[in-house]
């Protein structure tokens, strides 16, 4: 069974800065894409950032790009986030999509198919 896991969130002030990573066990990210989604109360579940597997692609929504960042190395993928906002407050989930390409073929809301997803991170801003 494929597990992900998510790590890095927390309090932190308006303005302030929080890096989330995700790992995986059993199986390398290397040859997945890789998406960042959240999930706040009472809001629609939404994609953040994803990125390919080769890195050739990122893709972020509106709301998030110049303040967030996703990258990746073999082992991990990671969500720096700048410039952090009350609106940004949510559970942070991290998942796979098995598929190729699909971060390239992100449209709007469109993100494509992510199967294998982590329990989340909560991330708070707050004064």
């Amino acid at each position: 069974q494929v597990q992900l896991v998510e790590s890095g969130g927390g309090l932190v002030q308006p303005g302030g800065s929080l890096r989330l990573s995700c790992a995986a066990s059993i199986m390398t990210l290397d040859y997945y894409d890789v998406g960042w989604f959240r999930q706040a109360p009472q809001k629609e579940h939404e994609g953040v950032a994803c990125i390919s597997s080769d890195s050739g692609n990122t893709y972020y929504t509106d709301s998030v790009k110049g303040r967030f960042i996703i990258s990746r190395d073999s082992a991990t993928v990671t969500l720096q986030m700048n410039g952090l906002q009350p609106e940004d407050a949510a559970v942070y989930y991290c998942a796979v999509s098995i598929y190729p390409e699909t971060c390239a073929r992100v449209r709007g809301k469109r993100w494509g198919k992510y199967d294998y997803w982590g329990q989340g991170t909560q991330v708070t801003v707050s004064e």
